[in-house]
C-alpha cells in the first residue's frame, strides 16, 4: 500500500513539476512575444478603470490572449495599482512589460492648439468652440462673461491669453485650457516687467501690455517693433494722442469692412486714440513676448510719426510736416 502511495505521489509530483515547467516556459514565451498590435493605435484607459477592467478591455480588443499572465506580471512588479488614466499610443512590436511601463508612465497622447498673436478674445473662443477634443465646461462663449467663468471676475478678457501652441491631453476642459493660457501670460508679463527700462510712461505692467497689443497690431516687420514702441512712448510722454489705426478698428468692431474713413476717426469710444489721449482701457489683441519686450525696451530716437509704405514696413518721421509728405507719397498717391 505504501509503495503504491509513494508511486502515485511521485507521479503527481512529476506531473506538477512538468506542468509548472510548461507554464513557466509559456509565461516566458508570453513575456518575449510582441502583443497583437498590427498598426499604431490609440488605447484609452477611462477614468475609474481598475486593472481588471483594463485587462478585460485588452483581451476584448485582442491585444492580448492570455490576460492572466499580464495580471501576474503586473502584480509581481507592483504596477497593477499604478496605471494612469488617459490615451496612450501603442505600436507594433510592443512587449507586455513595455505595455505596462507605458500605462504607468502617464505619457498620454497630446493634442495641440495654437493661439495666434493679434487674435481678439472672440477669435480665441471661436477656435475653442471648434475644437472637438477639449471638454466643454464654459456656459457661454461670451468675452464679456469669460473671466468670471474662469474665476477672475471684474477683469476684461481682451489680451489676457498668451499666444502659443499648447499641448494637452484628452479630458482637458476649455476652462482649464484658458486658465493655463491666462497664467502663462501673467508669468511672461511679470518676467519682462522685472527687466523693463527705467522712466517708462506706465503705472503698471497692465498698461505696458495695452501698448504692447497696439505694437502687435501695428508691426508688419519684427525689426520695427522697438522703433514703433519708441514712437508711442514718446507720444505718451508728450501727452500726445497715439492716433493709431488698430484702436479705431477695434472700436468699430464688426462694422469694420477693411477701410477706415475720415468719419471713423471720430467714433466715440475710449478705444479711439484719435479722439482720446493716453492708452485705451484694455489691450486690443493677444500679445507675444516680443511685442511686450518692445513696449518695455522702446528704441531711442526723435520720430513721432510713421506711415505704412505698403510693403509691410513703415516710414518714420520726426516732424508733422515730414509725416504729411510721407502720407502723400505712400498712401494718397498709391491709392490713385
Amino acid at each position: 500500500m505504501l509503495k503504491r502511495f509513494l508511486r502515485l505521489a511521485t507521479i503527481a509530483l512529476l506531473f506538477i513539476l512538468v506542468t509548472a515547467g510548461l507554464l513557466y516556459l509559456d509565461y516566458q514565451k508570453f513575456l518575449q512575444t510582441p502583443l497583437n498590435i498590427e498598426q499604431d493605435m490609440v488605447f484609452a484607459i477611462e477614468s475609474g478603470m481598475n486593472f481588471s477592467d483594463l485587462n478585460k478591455k485588452l483581451k476584448a480588443k485582442n491585444i492580448i490572449e492570455k490576460d492572466r499572465y499580464l495580471k501576474i506580471l503586473a502584480r509581481c512588479t507592483d504596477r497593477a495599482n499604478k496605471i494612469k488614466t488617459g490615451e496612450y499610443n501603442l505600436s507594433p512590436g510592443l512587449l507586455p512589460d513595455q505595455l505596462l511601463n507605458t500605462f504607468v508612465s502617464g505619457k498620454v497622447v497630446q493634442y495641440t492648439m495654437t493661439l495666434v498673436e493679434g487674435w481678439q478674445t472672440h477669435e480665441v473662443l471661436d477656435a475653442i468652440k471648434l475644437n472637438n477634443i477639449l471638454e466643454t465646461n464654459l456656459k457661454s462663449y461670451n468675452p464679456d462673461t469669460l473671466m468670471a467663468e474662469l474665476a477672475y471676475p471684474e477683469i476684461v478678457a481682451e489680451g489676457l491669453f498668451f499666444p502659443d501652441t499648447y499641448n494637452f491631453p484628452k479630458g482637458t476642459s476649455d476652462i482649464d485650457f484658458l486658465k493655463r493660457a491666462y497664467l502663462r501670460l501673467q508669468k511672461v508679463l511679470d518676467e519682462e516687467w522685472q527687466q523693463r527700462e527705467a522712466n517708462l510712461p506706465y503705472q503698471n505692467s497692465y498698461e505696458a501690455l495695452i501698448l504692447a497689443s497696439i505694437i502687435e497690431k501695428e508691426t508688419g516687420l519684427a525689426s520695427e517693433r522697438a522703433t514703433i514702441a519708441g514712437v508711442f512712448v514718446r507720444r505718451l510722454n508728450k501727452k500726445m494722442k497715439l492716433q493709431t489705426d488698430p484702436t479705431v478698428i477695434y472700436a468699430m468692431g464688426r462694422q469694420f469692412n477693411g477701410n477706415i474713413r475720415k468719419k471713423d476717426l471720430d467714433i466715440n469710444s475710449p478705444y479711439n486714440t484719435y479722439r482720446y489721449k493716453g492708452l485705451p482701457p484694455s489691450p486690443i489683441s493677444l500679445v507675444g513676448r516680443e511685442a511686450i519686450y518692445a513696449a518695455l525696451h522702446p528704441e531711442a530716437g526723435n520720430s513721432y510719426y510713421f506711415v505704412a509704405k505698403g510693403d509691410g514696413s513703415h516710414y518714420f518721421s520726426d516732424t508733422l510736416a515730414e509725416h504729411n509728405r510721407a502720407v502723400v507719397k505712400y498712401q494718397l498717391r498709391r491709392g490713385k
